[in-house]
């Protein structure tokens, strides 16, 4: 699974926006909006937010 489908899957899950995600993560919502659109490697400690949010609300990725 890509980090775009990572991301979208997460936040229909919750049902979160990109603005309520950024806000619960600590990731700029700009930063969330590219994950999204572009393919881009994400930085580490802004991945490890997003990983960490993830886990802490029974969802993990392989």
């Amino acid at each position: 699974m890509t980090l775009k489908e990572q991301l979208i899957y997460v936040r229909r899950k919750l049902q979160l926006t990109q603005a309520e995600l950024a806000e619960k993560t600590g990731i700029a919502l700009i930063t969330i909006a590219r994950w999204e659109t572009v393919d881009i490697k994400p930085q580490m400690k802004a991945y490890g937010k997003f990983v960490a949010f993830c886990e802490a609300n029974g969802i993990k990725f392989e």
